[in-house]
């Protein structure tokens, strides 16, 4: 007879987390960057595993402290924000960083609070480490109602408040004076008296933002329960990489040092985002060559007479459809994968190369007029 196993209550009837990953000639579902690493990108990174490799026997820089000090001159140049190597942290992904922000602030009684439509991988976030996720609902335009923010930071009082900006799935950005205002309620919101929230700006898509759009990194001087999550997954093509970084203050920094996994970036890893890095110039041109066909998509879509959300990432949701599905799967017959997520009736795009967008198109415009 089969061992009955200590199955978390909370994960009986949960299945893994996952876009669908279908076998199709083009596939702009997961918001990757179409473009893969160039030649020179590709011997960079040999040379450096290489390099790495001959110590595998030792254990990696648990620190990373040469990989958070390049990433700390990236975010000079990006966003013209310069911030010492120590308050830059660095690990397995974005997806990695806030899971130990949750570790190290949330927990059981304690409320992570977001607002939808946004990421459904943040209440998951929640229930792994046994805290409580409260999502707000946002206004009919997608953005955030300060009043009802403010109500919900007082009711929740929650550890961590996450906002992605860009937003996933919309694709819109949080206005820097909204965001201030969020920050400012935040003071004096968190779980114990005298504590204020945590605001954790996800900018997964930060560098596909359209010109004037700042970052939060701007704010990080004024605002020391803020943190901005970034990732190398879109921007630099790296999505197979799976580098992700935050940048805070040293006491939030110093918190998530507690929690994380002994040695968790591996010698490989930190040698292959520094080689990258070492290549962002090319990299930032097809993020500027992502955003102008990003804009042109948007302009095609609302041609056909859909409704589309003007996008700062490096996708488009579009729609309204009365059966979104059968527009998915008439696509899908096409040959080209896309995401029904998001609105009810709406569908999401990502941006890829000059080739798919065209052929996405045309198979839209096939499914949509029979």
């Amino acid at each position: 007879m089969p061992t009955r196993l200590p199955v978390r209550p909370e994960f009986a009837d949960e299945q893994p987390y996952g876009a669908p990953q279908l076998d199709v000639p083009i596939c702009l579902n997961v918001n990757e960057n179409p473009y893969p690493p160039s030649p020179e990108l590709v011997a960079s990174i040999q040379e450096a595993v290489g390099q790495a490799a001959k110590n595998l026997n030792r254990y990696p820089d648990r620190e990373a402290m040469d990989l958070r000090a390049d990433l700390a001159d990236y975010l000079a140049e990006e966003s013209g924000v310069r911030l010492p190597p120590e308050q830059i942290w660095a690990a397995n992904g974005s997806n990695e960083i806030i899971s130990q922000l949750m570790t190290a602030f949330a927990g059981p009684n304690r409320t992570v609070l977001s607002f939808a439509p946004t990421y459904s991988m943040y209440p998951e976030y929640a229930r792994n480490c046994y805290a409580r996720y409260c999502a707000a609902e946002r206004t009919d335009s997608y953005d955030i109602d300060l009043d009802i923010a403010r109500n919900a930071c007082k009711k929740e009082r929650p550890a961590l408040i996450l906002l992605a900006s860009p937003n996933n799935p919309t694709g819109t950005a949080l206005p820097q004076e909204q965001l201030v205002e969020l920050l400012e309620i935040a003071r004096g919101t968190g779980p114990d008296e005298g504590t204020s929230s945590i605001v954790v700006v996800d900018e997964a898509y930060g560098e596909f933002r359209r010109d004037g759009v700042p970052s939060a990194l701007e704010l990080l001087d004024t605002y020391d329960n803020l943190v901005v999550s970034r990732t190398m997954s879109k921007a630099f093509g790296a999505a197979g990489l799976r580098l992700g970084y935050m940048a805070a203050s040293q006491d939030i920094i110093d918190q998530v040092r507690i929690v994380r996994l002994p040695y968790h970036l591996s010698a490989i890893t930190q040698a292959a985002a520094r080689a990258a890095l070492a290549h962002r110039a090319p990299l930032r041109e097809q993020v500027a060559t992502i955003r102008r066909n990003r804009d042109r998509m948007a302009e095609d879509l609302r041609a056909l007479g859909l409704t589309v959300l003007d996008s700062d990432a490096n996708f488009v949701l579009f729609g309204t459809f009365n059966n979104r599905h059968a527009l998915w799967q008439g696509i899908l017959e096409h040959g080209i994968l896309i995401r029904e997520v998001g609105p009810e009736g709406f569908l999401r795009v990502s941006i890829g190369t000059d080739e798919e967008n065209a052929a996405f198109l045309a198979a839209l415009k096939e499914v949509i007029h029979g």
